[in-house]
């Protein structure tokens, strides 16, 4: 069984930055496919970005893509989501995920394991 706890969530004003952390415990999760995925208030849980154990394939939703970079320290089992010009529109509570096998997820069903999240809000 892996564990994660995620950090880093926070106010910002719009255009600003955070930086999300998503520490594992637990198996080593070196081997697992990592993504985050959020969920807006009223709104159903939607993914935001992932990638494979090695980082070599890499997803991103259309909604963040050139704004969000996701990256993983192995060796620190911690994988990370830069945020940059956040929009009002990106306030959720941010979780981190993991799926133990198989192909990068790029749904919220494929995930075997998650995070307790962690709430962004961007104001206006």
């Amino acid at each position: 069984q892996v564990q994660f706890v995620e950090s880093g969530g926070g106010l910002v004003q719009a255009g600003g930055s955070l930086r999300l952390s998503c520490a594992a415990s637990g198996r080593t999760f070196s081997s697992y496919a990592m993504g985050w995925v959020r969920q807006a208030p009223g709104k159903e849980r939607e993914f935001v970005a992932a990638f494979n154990w090695s980082g070599s394939s890499t997803y991103y939703a259309d909604s963040v893509k050139g704004r969000f970079t996701i990256s993983r320290d192995n060796d620190k089992n911690t994988v990370f989501l830069q945020m940059n010009s956040l929009k009002p529109e990106d306030t959720a509570v941010y979780y981190c995920a993991a799926r133990a096998s198989g192909r990068v997820p790029t749904t919220i069903s494929s995930y075997d394991y998650w995070g307790q999240g962690t709430q962004v809000t961007v104001s206006s």
